[in-house]
C-alpha cells in the first residue's frame, strides 16, 4: 500500500506524540514554582556566602 492511501496510520502515530507534554515544560510553565525558585535560590546562595564570609573572619586577640 502507498502512504497516500492510508493517512489514518500516520495521523494516529503523530497525535500520540503531540498529546504528551514533557515534564520539564510542565515544570517551567508553572509560574508559582518559578516564583519560589526565583526567591529561594538567591536566598540560599546569599546565606551560604554569608556563612563562608563569617568563618573567614580572623579571631580577635
Amino acid at each position: 500500500m502507498n502512504e497516500k492511501d492510508s493517512p489514518d496510520q500516520n495521523e494516529s502515530s503523530d497525535s500520540g506524540h503531540q498529546d504528551q507534554i514533557p515534564l520539564m515544560q510542565q515544570l517551567l510553565d508553572n509560574p508559582f514554582l518559578l516564583l519560589v525558585l526565583g526567591i529561594a535560590v538567591p536566598a540560599v546562595f546569599y546565606i551560604i556566602w554569608g556563612i563562608i564570609e563569617i568563618t573567614q573572619i580572623p579571631i580577635a586577640d
